[in-house]
């Protein structure tokens, strides 16, 4: 956006802040004497500004200054709206529980990314869902077997890659970790 068209802006964003008729001279100074080759939009946007309702005039304005700097046509914008990056929302595995009962298929044991090396003990769960995933078993030592019921919830494990979930001891077929005798 080139120095013109920001000064115009903001004059108009003053106009509206403050008394509109104190601006309107400066705003058809600007308009009426271009100095840029958006000389004809600079002029039509002149002429809006002599008609009676001033409001939509600087409306009308800015939107076509912001039509120019875009590069977009009318149409686009009325049917698209203005743009705005869109973020991605993050997919939850269970589609926004906290929870989820699974059955095990298969018992795993997974490597984690490089600088760790201590296998990961994981588990093939078929969901309550539908849906088949791998599930970390944190703690020492555990007793699952195909068919046994484990309770789930949302939790990734860092350093092992396709591991979203994470299985909770103590609830179901997969019992607390057992304390060590010295």
């Amino acid at each position: 956006m080139n120095f013109l068209t920001r000064n115009v802006i903001n004059v108009a964003k003053v106009c509206l802040k403050n008394s509109l008729e104190v601006g309107k001279p400066q705003l058809n100074r600007l308009c009426v004497n271009p100095i840029s080759t958006q000389a004809t939009s600079l002029i039509q946007a002149g002429k809006l500004l002599n008609s009676t309702s001033t409001n939509s005039c600087i409306g009308n304005l800015i939107q076509g200054f912001q039509q120019i700097r875009l590069k977009s046509t009318l149409c686009k914008l009325h049917f698209k709206g203005d743009y705005r990056k869109k973020r991605k929302k993050k997919k939850n595995p269970f589609d926004g529980k906290p929870f989820a009962k699974g059955i095990v298929i298969k018992t795993l044991i997974k490597k984690p990314k490089k600088p760790n090396s201590a296998n990961r003990k994981c588990v093939l769960l078929r969901l309550s869902s539908g849906k088949e995933m791998i599930a970390y078993v944190p703690g020492e030592g555990h007793n699952l077997q195909e068919h046994n019921v484990v309770l789930c919830r949302v939790r990734k494990v860092k350093d092992t890659p396709g591991v979203r979930i994470r299985c909770i001891r103590g609830k179901y077929d997969l019992p607390h970790v057992v304390k060590k005798k010295t």
